[in-house]
């Protein structure tokens, strides 16, 4: 079985390696595509016949310890649970079914490749989530599914409303990860060596001895349904699966129709013995659920596109699986889970048909063509809506088509605020800043000299000037390299403040500066050859597409993006656990910051990458503000390829 684990989610990370090493040959890439897809689907059969032959035990396998100390230790654990076997189940079966429809469906797209590239890295970092033995070999595959969604809601890159939509979702994926990251500090914190999977439920066993006081699980429990209401499209975070139907509609159909939109609920399956030890977490869950359910099932019915529609119909499905969890109905989850992962992937799938099929209708009736949705409860005399007033009937309408103003609500609630503080900080003399900042670590000296304090007092300021340059990196507008050195400097700051909370971890902060700095380095290297002879500061919002006028250089730009956020396949992502473990050792109140701090500067990375390497190229965007500037352009000026 251990070697089944493996393969499980080694062929997909083989499948996205032998696709970026082929050439563009659709033929090569498809054939690749189907047997890696085949080969996986045969080590998941084989994997839960095995299982079920031993019994259905929950298989726990520790196949290495990637990094170990005296008082930390970061096993690479992977469990395997009724759970987890009917999410993998469904994942071979869509994965298969994507993977032989898209084979077809993509025939001359321009992007063949870079889509099974990123599907196959999203598979991978699915089957790491489901497999996963702990929080922290889970929050390894919930990054890679972050990334795979953003480049696959920005496949079409030359349309900016795609790109747009695609740095929205990575937006609330990077402030879940504010709950995923903290609730793993807190899991270190309160639980030790017994944050596995598979101990959870036997920690709670004793309800008259919880392992930690009601709290500190309650903040454990809020932080773990932040995470998975976002990445859920929960309230209030239900505004953005919608926009992420811009990508091609197979990753619909697999990610935001089928899959990836249940990781919450996995998440909250997995750490259930949390959360719902207490009544008022278990209320929390049903009420934003139930809340979920009103608006999206009002929203859905002023949808203009089926897309749409089948988005916010998934989102009140995932809804009532909330409530149900909040019941204690596990069982009836995972059946529901399945009918709705298999029902969407379907619809999505046959969604481009039904399009073209009304548009032929349309095409071939002399009189004009109208959709009528028939309903199954004629016996009804009205409808709840018609016995409404009118006026509460409008209002209704423009909230379902506003979308309860949710995102308005989230932006001036997270995103405003850091904007403003940032373009204060940005504005400001770059000497003042810097007599700011030695004045502030004078003033700490001295106190810390008056009164004979320890010294891990130093690491206070360091924090607050860490989460001003992540905040000034982030409300940064016309100079990438600013970003890049404002990012730099905040992961910098935090290895120096926990150098400060406990010296003797330096050995622990170099691993983590490892992996920053080169990328760091990198990325500098690559943007100015990039903005050789481009003048950022004239347009700071126009998409560059030099993806495709610099396809190598705009590589490194993404494996300097990745360095900089802590991605798993650079040492930083070991190094921001290892900070993390010792702010809970010797620092708690240094989590808070340090997560901040990471999160915004994955947005504000992704931000600069979006906007140089995606988009139309330069030429077009030329044409399109010259365009602009006349209110009234002719037939031949406003199509130039006519002209």
């Amino acid at each position: 079985m251990n070697g089944l684990i493996l393969t499980s989610f080694g062929l997909p990370l083989l499948g996205f390696l032998l696709v970026f090493l082929s050439d563009r040959n659709e033929k090569k890439i498809a054939t690749i595509s189907f047997w890696c897809s085949h080969a996986m689907g045969l080590s998941i059969i084989a994997l839960l016949i095995l299982w079920a032959i031993a019994g259905f035990p929950k298989h726990e396998y520790e196949w290495f310890t990637l990094y170990e100390t005296s008082d930390y230790r970061f096993p690479i654990l992977f469990y395997l649970d009724r759970v987890g076997a009917v999410y993998l189940f469904c994942v071979w079966a869509i994965f298969s079914i994507i993977v032989k429809y898209c084979r077809v469906y993509l025939h001359r797209e321009e992007g063949y490749q870079r889509f099974f590239m990123t599907i196959f890295a999203f598979v991978f970092g699915l089957n790491l989530v489901i497999l996963s033995g702990s929080i922290d070999i889970l929050f390894a595959g919930w990054e890679v599914v972050g990334i795979a969604s953003f480049l696959l809601i920005a496949f079409y890159r030359h349309r900016v409303q795609p790109v747009r939509n695609a740095l929205r979702a990575y937006t609330i994926y990077r402030f879940c990860d504010i709950g995923l990251l903290l609730g793993a500090w807190m899991s270190h914190l309160l639980f030790h060596e017994s944050q596995r999977f598979s101990q959870l439920a036997d920690l709670f066993n004793n309800p008259a001895m919880p392992p930690a006081g009601y709290g500190s699980l309650w903040l454990v429990s809020t932080l773990i349904l932040i995470a998975a209401s976002g990445k859920s499209a929960q309230f209030p975070f239900c505004f953005w699966l919608p926009r992420a139907m811009e990508g091609p509609t197979p990753s619909s159909a697999i990610f935001y129709g089928a899959l990836s939109v249940h990781l919450g609920v996995f998440l909250l399956l997995r750490t259930q013995p949390i959360w719902s030890y207490h009544y008022l977490t278990c209320a929390s869950v049903f009420n934003i659920g139930l809340l979920t359910v009103i608006i999206a099932s009002i929203s859905e019915k002023t949808q203009s596109n089926i897309k749409g529609q089948i988005a916010y119909a998934s989102i009140t499905q995932v809804g009532f699986m909330f409530m149900e969890l909040a019941l204690g109905l596990e069982s009836l989850v995972l059946l529901h889970f399945v009918g709705n992962a298999f029902l969407r992937c379907y619809q999505l799938l046959v969604s481009p048909s039904i399009v073209v099929h009304l548009l032929r209708v349309e095409g071939s009736t002399d009189t004009d063509f109208y959709i009528r949705k028939s309903s199954r409860f004629q016996f009804l005399p009205a409808s709840l809506r018609d016995t409404l007033p009118d006026v509460l009937q409008n209002t209704l309408y423009v909230f379902s088509l506003q979308e309860g103003n949710l995102e308005l609500l989230v932006r001036a609630a997270l995103w405003t605020p850091l904007k403003r503080v940032g373009s204060i900080i940005n504005q400001m003399n770059p000497g003042l800043k810097l007599l700011y900042g030695l004045g502030g670590f004078v003033a700490v000296g001295l106190i810390i000299v008056a009164t004979g304090i320890t010294h891990q007092y130093f690491a206070f300021p360091i924090s607050v000037f860490m989460v001003l340059a992540s905040v000034s990196a982030f409300s940064q507008k016309h100079s990438p390299a600013k970003v890049w050195n404002a990012i730099a400097l905040s992961s910098i700051l935090a290895g120096v403040a926990v150098w400060f909370l406990n010296p003797v971890a330096w050995f622990d902060v170099v691993i983590f500066a490892s992996g920053i700095i080169p990328a760091w380095i990198l990325g500098l290297v690559v943007l100015s050859k990039l903005l050789k002879n481009d003048n950022f500061s004239k347009t700071p919002f126009a998409y560059r597409a030099l993806a495709e006028t610099q396809p190598k250089l705009s590589l490194l730009l993404f494996l300097s993006f990745l360095g900089l956020v802590g991605f798993p396949i650079s040492p930083a992502f070991l190094g921001e656990d290892l900070l993390l473990s010792h702010a809970s050792t010797h620092g708690p109140w240094f989590a808070l910051p340090i997560t901040i701090a990471f999160v915004i500067n994955g947005i504000a990375a992704a931000r600069v990458f979006q906007r140089l390497c995606m988009g139309r190229p330069t030429e077009l965007n030329d044409v399109v503000y010259e365009l602009s500037a006349d209110p009234r352009p002719t037939v031949e000026t406003a199509n130039p390829h006519r002209a």
